[in-house]
């Protein structure tokens, strides 16, 4: 989101709850960080569902929505893991099944 539409919402709360969103610079200034990095769209949607259904304003919370994260780094990292394991040979896994399995054996004696 763009400052001037972070602004917009903050406009629109207050236009919509005229008497119980007092909007200051210094509550602007506050606010608008915390809006950028969600999605305009989305965050309008929200406020105006939330304005069909309660007489009371909603929160940043209530009203947020963050584009959705397309990396996890985690999700990669198993990718990487399971491009390693097709290169292993079946021998190779057959033999360390097997040191595991004897390593077992002599830890649980």
């Amino acid at each position: 989101m763009t400052y001037e539409e972070a602004v917009e919402v903050l406009q629109m709360m207050s236009s919509l709850y005229p008497g119980k969103v007092e909007m200051t610079k210094k509550k602007a200034e506050f606010l608008i960080p915390q809006l950028k990095p969600m999605c305009y769209g989305s965050v309008m949607g929200k406020l105006a569902l939330h304005v069909s259904k309660s007489p009371y304003p909603p929160t940043i919370a209530d009203i947020a929505v963050y584009p959705p994260v397309d990396e996890n780094p985690h999700l990669d990292m198993l990718k990487q893991w399971d491009r390693e394991a097709a290169e292993v040979s079946e021998e190779k896994k057959r033999l360390f099944q097997e040191k595991l399995n004897e390593l077992i054996e002599k830890v649980t004696r």
